[in-house]
């Protein structure tokens, strides 16, 4: 208690809900001083120091031990190119770290920020030594979101040091095959992890208002942990176009657009955009409940019934008016997955990396137009409708073969997820995509034509 005391420039009544101003003849404490205290508050916690250590440690080091392994994560996206380039550890660990790392910080600083004064019953001392419901707000926010921002600077940091050290600045293969150079792969991984600043903001904000709407009730500790996995679980179901735009947890995929080419930046902006009015409106909503909550009752940890009129309400209303929106300006409906993105696609990815295979091979180079690379793909071996997700997409990809005046095929299975990522798995001919390995230099390395990753772009085209 007596830390808390310290910052007061003299004692005071604590003040009536929502006052701002303090008693007549003291003046509040600055938030600069307030901030500095709250600084020193959130560092000084051993759940915070061991996240620090975690973020700024713990993916360079996973990322290289990855990299000296035999097998690669190669379910996740990029991982297949772990040992081709040291870009593609940050963006292995970006992936993980937006289902499970950033909801977990956020959880952890700014999800505990206010109800920590609730379980050490302080809120009455720190309130007759500022003397200012507004300034508290402000200096425990921003003092969360420096915390929050620091970690997810150690992630990204962290995850491309692991990387270069392993690998290098190689290029880097993007979503659809295309080859980017190592300039090129470190400025969309950096432009990447900015962008999902965005919804870890999101996840912020609602840690805010559960801290402050829940008090020291454990749930709002655990609200922004839940509301990612909630939108996780969505993005895994085959909702409507508009809805899934409208989630700000679609900007933890929608990066991956940065990585085609041409680049996908419809889904990314939108994503961004959402996740920042998620923040914002969280964010006000939990400073309204904040002046409005009375400090006087130490039996009331929470905002009560107000809760579900200023909180739940009013960011149901959000995701409403958005899904609207977004269903009359983008004209999109359905999955946003039909049988003609898909070809495209994947005809598209292929030629690329048909390219790349015969670089590898040491082979002479060969260009798309005389590639002149198609794909036929059906659903459900052509029964029922040709669009969706699913694991039963079959694709036939023909192409001239350079020099020989022919016209080759190769099969792929196709399984494609709802958010439009998918996964082609090589069945041949052998010598295409049949084995993992090919020899390029008298040595084995991965075949990009076994299996590769691409993304259709649900939006209109």
């Amino acid at each position: 208690m007596t830390t808390t005391v310290a910052v007061a420039d003299a004692p005071a009544p604590a003040p009536a809900p929502g006052a701002g101003a303090g008693t007549a003849g003291a003046r509040p404490v600055p938030v600069a001083r307030i901030l500095r205290f709250e600084l020193v508050k959130q560092f000084s916690a051993w759940r915070v120091r061991l996240l620090i250590g975690l973020c700024w440690l713990g993916p360079g080091l996973l990322v290289f031990a990855i990299d000296q392994q035999s097998t690669l994560p190669s379910d996740t996206l990029f991982g297949r190119w772990m040992h081709a380039t040291g870009w593609a550890g940050p963006l292995v660990v970006l992936g993980v770290a937006g289902s499970w790392a950033l909801p977990l910080v956020t959880s952890m600083v700014a999800g505990d920020v206010f109800s920590s004064e609730d379980r050490l019953g302080t809120w009455r001392h720190l309130l007759i030594a500022v003397r200012s419901h507004r300034r508290i707000f402000a200096a425990k926010a921003i003092a969360s979101l420096t915390v929050i921002g620091l970690l997810v600077a150690g992630l990204a940091v962290s995850s491309v040091f692991g990387g270069l050290l392993a690998e290098g600045n190689q290029p880097l293969v993007g979503l659809d095959g295309h080859l980017l150079s190592g300039g090129d792969a470190a400025g969309n991984v950096l432009l990447a992890w900015v962008c999902v600043l965005a919804p870890t903001l999101a996840l912020a904000g609602l840690g805010l208002l559960g801290s402050v709407a829940l008090g020291r009730s454990p749930m709002g500790l655990l609200l922004p942990m839940l509301a990612a996995l909630g939108m996780q679980v969505a993005q895994l179901l085959p909702l409507p176009v508009p809805v899934r735009l409208a989630l700000p947890g679609y900007a933890f995929i929608s990066w991956n657009g940065l990585f085609a080419d041409p680049r996908q930046l419809g889904p990314l902006l939108i994503g961004v955009g959402v996740s920042l009015v998620w923040a914002v409106v969280a964010t006000a909503l939990a400073y309204l409940l904040f002046l409005r909550r009375d400090f006087t009752n130490l039996n009331n940890d929470g905002a009560g019934r107000r809760v579900l009129t200023l909180g739940v309400l009013p960011l149901v209303g959000v995701l409403a008016a958005t899904v609207g929106v977004f269903s009359v300006t983008t004209g999109a409906g359905g999955s946003g997955i039909d049988q003609a993105k898909v070809q495209q696609s994947v005809a598209t990815a292929f030629a690329h990396l048909y390219r790349f295979q015969q670089a590898q091979m040491r082979r002479p180079p060969v260009t798309e137009a005389q590639l002149q690379t198609s794909a036929a793909c059906d659903k459900s071996e052509g029964l029922g409708a040709q669009a969706g997700p699913g694991n039963d997409w079959r694709c036939t990809v023909s192409w001239n073969v350079p020099g020989y005046n022919a016209t080759a095929q190769a099969i792929y299975q196709l399984d494609v997820s709802a958010n439009g990522r998918y996964t082609a798995d090589g069945d041949g001919p052998v010598e295409v995509n049949g084995y993992f390995l090919i020899v390029s230099g008298g040595k084995p390395v991965p075949n990009p034509l076994w299996q590769f990753d691409g993304n259709v772009d649900l939006l209109p085209g």
